[in-house]
């Protein structure tokens, strides 16, 4: 018998809830798919097309930046995959206002469904905390984490919090919300203007 997995689309209607306004999510991949389906914000930063394996990165460049703000990263585990070495970057320059969530659905969703390598020995968790991070959850079911989630992204930080979310198979992959670099600048006038 497997193990309980929730519906990615609705994990992040949670947070899309829970997120305060002056919070910046970063999505990418299938995250991002969804994510744009949801009331768009000026401070989301979606990372499409191609940005695999680069949210973290991303996202810790802006929380160091912003300081006073809470960054959320909502990455796929096969992105996660593509970039370890960020949580330790993470963890190191001690960005207490991260806040990363880590989507399994065990497979490469956006690219066509491929199992990733090892699907369910990969353990985020432990390597979250061996990476140093402060805070760090895992969830299955979705009743708890609409339950958990604000008190997650309150957590202290660095957080991680790894979601078991179903695989969602033949949707296509993200559509690009327009031009990258008139995004970037509506992004950059939305955090001017926030002070």
């Amino acid at each position: 018998m497997s193990a309980p997995r929730m519906s990615a689309k609705e994990a992040l209607v949670a947070v899309h809830a829970a997120r305060g306004e002056r919070d910046v999510v970063v999505t990418t991949m299938s995250p991002a798919r969804d994510w744009m389906t949801l009331r768009q914000h000026p401070l989301d930063v979606v990372l499409v097309p191609s940005a695999m394996g680069h949210a973290t990165s991303i996202g810790l460049g802006i929380a160091l930046a912003q300081p006073e703000r809470r960054v959320i990263v909502c990455n796929g585990d096969g992105s996660m995959l593509m970039n370890l070495g960020s949580l330790v970057s993470i963890a190191a320059a001690g960005a207490a206002n991260l806040v990363v969530l880590v989507f399994d659905n065990g497979v490469y969703e956006v690219t066509g469904a491929q199992p990733i390598p090892s699907p369910g020995a990969i353990d985020f968790v432990a390597i979250a905390r061996g990476s140093g991070f402060a805070s760090v959850f895992e969830h299955s079911e979705i009743d708890r984490w609409r339950e958990d989630v604000q008190r997650i992204l309150s957590a202290p930080g660095p957080t991680m919090a790894l979601l078991h979310v179903e695989p969602v198979t033949g949707i296509p992959g993200p559509r690009s919300p327009g031009p990258a670099a008139d995004r970037g600048r509506r992004f950059t006038a939305a955090i001017q203007q926030q002070g």
